[in-house]
């Protein structure tokens, strides 16, 4: 089973759709049957409803499940409640990307695209603290809880069951001074130590790349159950972009398998950004 709430809620949606799925039902005919409206088995069915266990025992009932899966479901809906680490820092982080980190702690693999600014998870605190005083309209408060947030997501890259991950940096995000050259020099440090992990595949595109799939800035998450879909993620200003479908994912894969072969290797990569540390440290 996955760990976090977040997983949790997700496999126990996934699981509630393949039953009505499989019983040939529409989400009004579900709800008409239970006396619940139909909108209420699609909120629980797309996790932006809380399930009780007495839902599910409602649920199970009507569709005539084994004890062993109506017992599975129940606790998934329990621990689905559970509050993850990084909520405890309240407005440092929005709703919506409580969502990601959620999947972010569960994933087994990683790939990343960053056209604008380093990774997330290559951030130094004081790159990260730069990022969200700008524009960001935050508290000093809500500031220091968001990089505290970010820097404690790192830890999973050091885990020994840490994802396989993968990332593809722009040439432009690591040339483009955040603070000062001071600053900057010791975030590209930073990334060098980061693509040093085991765990860690870093490539940079760099600017005669020549041309490549224009995305935009892009995360793909996959999990270790093979009924857990894998996940696109795009963030914005206010708000960010989930997409599960298998179409999505196959363009999403298409793409960044584009821009691994347009990058350098790397082993170019590590060589590009020492030459930029140098450049910084004049």
């Amino acid at each position: 089973m996955a760990g976090s709430p977040t997983a949790r809620r997700r496999r126990l949606s996934i699981e509630l759709k393949k039953l009505r799925e499989h019983s040939a039902l529409t989400c009004a005919q579900v709800g008409a049957a239970l006396d619940w409206s139909g909108s209420k088995v699609n909120r629980m069915e797309t996790g932006s409803g809380r399930v009780q266990p007495s839902d599910i025992d409602a649920l199970c009932r009507f569709y005539g499940t084994s004890d062993e899966l109506r017992e599975f479901l129940k606790s998934l809906a329990r621990q689905a409640k559970v509050r993850g680490w990084w909520q405890v820092h309240g407005a440092g982080v929005p709703e919506w990307f409580n969502i990601y980190i959620g999947l972010e702690q569960d994933a087994s693999t990683f790939r990343q695209y960053q056209c604008e600014v380093v990774p997330g998870l290559m951030q130094t605190e004081a790159y990260a603290s730069e990022l969200h005083k700008t524009g960001a309209h935050m508290s000093d408060e809500d500031i220091a809880k968001a990089v505290r947030v970010r820097m404690e997501r790192q830890a999973m890259l050091k885990q020994p069951d840490a994802p396989d991950a993968w990332f593809i940096v722009n040439e432009g995000a690591l040339r483009h001074v955040i603070g000062d050259q001071g600053l900057m020099r010791e975030q590209l440090e930073r990334v060098l130590a980061t693509a040093d992990l085991p765990s860690v595949t870093l490539q940079v595109l760099p600017f005669d790349s020549g041309t490549y799939p224009t995305t935009g800035s892009f995360t793909m998450l996959g999990f270790p159950a093979p009924e857990d879909p894998d996940v696109v993620y795009r963030d914005g200003i206010t708000d960010a972009v989930y997409l599960e479908g298998e179409h999505h994912v196959r363009e999403y894969t298409r793409a960044f398998d584009g821009l691994r072969a347009a990058a350098l290797s790397p082993q170019r990569s590590a060589l590009l950004i020492e030459s930029i540390v140098k450049d910084y440290a004049r």
